[in-house]
């Protein structure tokens, strides 16, 4: 029974994690029309790369037994990530950015490939499950720290302009499938990320409770410059996409779709 209740929570976290990763769409295809990334920032898409191929390689069976759900969305969310690198690349705005990105792409290529070999070559065991699962988690944990500068815009400003309500919904599901996955399975790789992720998912929807009907600093907020929004963006983009160690990765469009809820 227990089994099958983790497989259901397993599902649930690919299901919302797929929403999450695939919320960038509309800002792509705003790329793909004018030609330009403008000052939307890639950075966001290569660590959540970079997420994805590690806990896509954690969940694998000689790695990690039993986490097979955890390998099947990161490794759709590598793919997916990989795309929006590649439109970056093709439609940079300047010389200075395509490079910038290209040096952050081989980055995480050799930082991945690093993990993998070693982990292949010098280990074998609990000590490989060990090496691949702490370099997973602290990626995502680092990830997990960028919503804070949203949520401290949202208090700041006493608008919720830049956390959309869903995706914060989605976010705080996401976490918690995953976080009640890893305890099932008892393993502490995929619930202490995704327990940090459900947390702050909670966070962002007592705050979008408490500020949903203010408008106080909504005008003071969308003062701002194009670039302003643009780190905004980038903040919101790197954490949730690490929702999960099944582990989604999202992105708030702050800066950049035009309406109120743009999905990022």
């Amino acid at each position: 029974m227990e089994n099958v209740v983790k497989f259901i929570f397993g599902i649930s976290g690919n299901v919302i994690a797929l929403f999450l990763f695939l919320s960038p769409v509309p800002t792509f295809w705003r790329i793909i029309r004018r030609r330009s990334t403008e000052d939307f920032s890639g950075v966001p898409y290569n660590m959540t790369l970079l997420n994805c191929l590690l806990s896509a390689w954690y969940g694998l069976p000689f790695v990690s037994p039993n986490n097979i759900l955890v390998s099947t969305i990161n490794g759709a969310g590598a793919a997916i990530e990989t795309v929006y690198v590649v439109i970056f690349l093709v439609f940079a705005s300047s010389r200075q950015t395509r490079l910038r990105m290209l040096g952050l792409a081989s980055a995480v290529a050799m930082v991945f490939a690093a993990v993998a070999l070693v982990s292949m070559l010098a280990l074998h065991g609990e000590r490989r499950k060990l090496l691949c699962g702490i370099a997973a988690t602290v990626c995502s944990i680092c990830m997990y720290g960028s919503p804070l500068s949203i949520m401290r815009l949202v208090v700041k400003t006493k608008s919720v302009e830049y956390m959309p309500f869903l995706l914060s919904l989605a976010v705080f599901l996401c976490g918690t499938s995953w976080f009640v996955y890893g305890l099932l399975g008892r393993d502490p790789f995929v619930a202490i990320p995704n327990g940090c992720g459900s947390f702050l998912g909670a966070v962002q929807l007592i705050l979008y409770a408490i500020y949903r009907n203010s408008g106080g600093g909504k005008a003071g907020a969308g003062g701002r410059g194009g670039k302003q929004h643009g780190g905004v963006d980038d903040d919101v983009e790197m954490a949730a996409a690490s929702d999960a160690k099944g582990s989604n990765k999202v992105a708030h469009d702050v800066g950049g779709a035009g309406n109120a809820d743009r999905l990022v």
